[in-house]
């Protein structure tokens, strides 16, 4: 590591953040690793709230991005175009790491020369209120706390990478994702299929500020990662020997189990036999029982109450799952694999290096500034 050059390169994505954005600048601006170490580089993804003034006040420099929103994918790549560590770190705009986050993952990318990349996970003191919210990141906490150790794909929330090794993998797929997806489950696959070692350590933790909806999180987990992901698993020929996270077996017999239940709730509805109804019950049994840590540690946290109300919403989401299965099944089969449109696909034979591709116009290129030209444009 040199004065000119910080061993980690902290990369904000940041699009419509005014309101979570000083949260998350200000928490990294409270790290414990020394301030010369790293740097912060903030790209604003066509902002029109004040997403740019308030990067140029913790950031040393912010890359703005002309006319329409890109996608994570374009933004982080851009970031990175312009870093200089030696490790990059990704954290979304409405995350606030812990003071011991970044601290945490130059530790391991220091004296773990094997490690690749590390991610960690959400902490269980998540902002929002609402039981939809406190469901979602509650979920996510457990899930990454109970997957610690080897895993298959990455987490861009809160997450590291070498230099060298994202570089390698392409870094993120900015021509098949153009919005928020799977852009870092991908970039994880690609970078295991070069024989990249990536760990989860779940005591890197960052709070989430996101609120969610249940309509947001209906359409997230079916547009956004289900059918997504099944296409992606499809693609590679994995989708039976995935072992990821939430794609264990046991995951999976609960999926199909709920689906049956709903399929029998359906016919008693149909038929008015109560009968389907207790069959329903019974699949639903088993799926009770094998999430019962789960839901102890929903009471832990919040209460019998919160359990009691969190478990129907957790059924939804085994039955999103499910549809998405079902839908990237048919997707693959009648469309084949994923591909970009013939626009991207044009431009990348052509030998384009991003997309969208930077135009001629020197108006609508991405800007760079650093910190203090940054703080002019307020």
């Amino acid at each position: 590591m040199t004065p000119d050059r910080p061993f980690l390169s902290v990369i904000v994505p940041a699009h419509q953040a005014a309101e979570t954005l000083p949260r998350c600048l200000a928490a990294l601006a409270e790290s414990d690793l020394p301030r010369a170490t790293w740097e912060l580089i903030v790209v604003d993804d066509a902002s029109t709230d004040d997403t740019a003034i308030i990067a140029a006040e913790h950031a040393d420099t912010v890359v703005r991005l002309p006319r329409r929103p890109h996608g994570p994918a374009y933004a982080r790549n851009r970031g990175f175009e312009v870093a200089r560590g030696e490790c990059v770190a990704f954290v979304d705009a409405d995350v606030c790491v812990h003071p011991d986050t970044l601290s945490r993952f130059a530790r391991v990318l220091m004296t773990e020369p094997e490690v690749s990349a590390v991610f960690g996970a959400y902490d269980d003191h998540p902002s929002a209120r609402g039981i939809v919210s406190q469901y979602r990141n509650l979920l996510h906490h457990y899930v990454h706390s109970i997957g610690s150790g080897e895993a298959e794909t990455f987490w861009a929330g809160c997450g590291a990478v070498r230099r060298s090794a994202f570089a390698e993998a392409g870094m993120y797929d900015e021509w098949r994702f153009a919005r928020p997806q799977i852009e870092d489950i991908d970039l994880g696959y690609r970078m295991r299929a070069l024989g990249h070692r990536i760990v989860l350590r779940p005591e890197i933790q960052g709070t989430h500020l996101k609120r969610w909806t249940f309509r947001g999180m209906v359409s997230t987990d079916l547009h956004a990662r289900g059918v997504p992901w099944m296409r992606l698993l499809l693609q590679g020929g994995t989708v039976l020997r995935a072992r990821t996270l939430n794609l264990r077996t046991v995951e999976k017999i609960n999926t199909a189990l709920v689906i049956l239940a709903t399929a029998f709730v359906i016919v008693a509805a149909t038929l008015w036999d109560a009968r389907w109804l207790a069959a329903a019950g019974f699949c639903i049994i088993p799926v009770a029982a094998t999430n019962y840590d789960l839901l102890d540690f929903f009471a832990e946290r919040r209460g019998v109450g919160f359990a009691l109300a969190a478990f129907p919403l957790h059924l939804v989401y085994y039955l999103v799952s499910g549809t998405s299965a079902v839908l990237g099944w048919l997707l693959h089969e009648l469309l084949g694999e994923a591909k970009p449109t013939p626009a991207v696909s044009a431009m990348s034979e052509v030998g384009a290096r991003m997309w969208p591709p930077v135009p001629a116009d020197p108006k609508a290129t991405p800007r760079v500034v650093r910190a203090v030209d940054a703080r002019d444009q307020r």
